[in-house]
């Protein structure tokens, strides 16, 4: 399907629904957040009855975003059309859409994504699944206004860490700065997404950074369920350490094992440009992009640790001969 038929297509579907879902993944980043809420609110204004749902809180750094207060962790009413946003595969929503048919469309960036849905709008080189939002919104017919556009701008600068990551395009900062010009705040939602901390956040990393271990290239460390207890860390992610073990001088790639209570370890990658670790990830059942990569992968924690490392310093070895 051409872009041009694809948008012709998504704008009449947009316009016959009336109760619209939305839907993205579980441990949501600022992308998820952000182009949920932004796809969710422009959807309101024209007129639709929209229900936006994660299956994990959104947090309190997202609060700010409108509608962040709606957000539900079911489907609890009847709909006529779903999206999914910035899921590479439907397991990634988590339980939300168990026993339901496959959505109606899908908008995503990452390059290990798996069709899903009737329609898959996926776009592997653009930067976050937010600024496809913004690109494409205005030609579906849906409003920009300075809520969204924050909403939408949030997803962008949380996914490219402030414009920081190797794939940023000067296209993207001239949309950003679009954004800007409808309202958002630049500085405000930059801090929000990547400066706003909790301490129970600090005492969790702690734990980890305690565990940190660097060998050959590699760098790695580990959070346990018991950590997350000590802490008071409320959620069942890394609170966003692998952006910063990313940044360690002599590490070509970082990762953190995050032990999760359903028997399973969330992984984490982050490589330095020339190595793709969505390989990787995908080889375990997880996806994302070749700098930034991650997957859910089921055994304990010492066993993940051992496959995992195992096949990530292959990686690093084939790189190096």
């Amino acid at each position: 399907m051409m872009p041009d038929e694809m948008d012709q297509i998504i704008t009449r579907q947009l316009a016959e629904a009336q109760s619209i879902v939305v839907v993205s993944h579980i441990r949501p980043d600022g992308d998820a957040i952000g182009s949920l809420l932004a796809l969710g609110q422009a959807l309101r204004l024209t007129g639709k009855q929209v229900q936006c749902v994660l299956q994990d809180p959104a947090g309190d750094k997202y609060a700010h975003l409108p509608g962040a207060e709606q957000i539900q962790d079911h489907i609890s009413a009847a709909y006529d059309y779903l999206i999914v946003v910035d899921c590479s595969d439907r397991e990634r929503t988590g339980k939300v859409l168990a026993g339901r048919p496959a959505p109606n469309l899908v908008i995503d960036h990452h390059i290990t994504h798996v069709r899903f849905g009737a329609i898959d709008l996926v776009e592997g080189q653009t930067e976050a699944t937010a600024l496809i939002l913004a690109r494409r919104m205005p030609l579906w017919n849906l409003p920009i206004d300075a809520g969204i556009a924050s909403a939408l701008l949030t997803g962008i600068v949380a996914d490219t860490l402030g414009f920081r990551t190797a794939n940023v395009t000067p296209a993207a900062l001239r949309s950003s700065a679009d954004l800007m010009e409808k309202g958002a705040d630049l500085a405000y939602n930059y801090h929000q997404a990547l400066l706003t901390r909790r301490a129970s956040e600090l005492r969790f990393w702690g734990q980890a950074l305690n565990r940190i271990a660097l060998e050959d290239g590699l760098l790695w460390t580990a959070l346990t369920v018991n950590d997350r207890m000590i802490s008071g860390y409320p959620g069942n992610d890394d609170a966003d350490l692998i952006n910063i073990l990313s940044s360690v001088a002599d590490a070509q790639i970082a990762m953190i094992f995050v032990e999760q209570e359903n028997g399973s370890v969330k992984v984490s990658w982050r490589a330095i440009e020339g190595l793709d670790v969505s390989r990787i990830a995908f080889e375990f059942g997880g996806g994302g992009h070749a700098a930034a990569a991650g997957a859910d992968i089921p055994g304990s924690l010492q066993d993940v640790q051992e496959r995992v490392l195992k096949a990530t310093r292959l990686l690093l070895d084939n790189h190096r001969n």
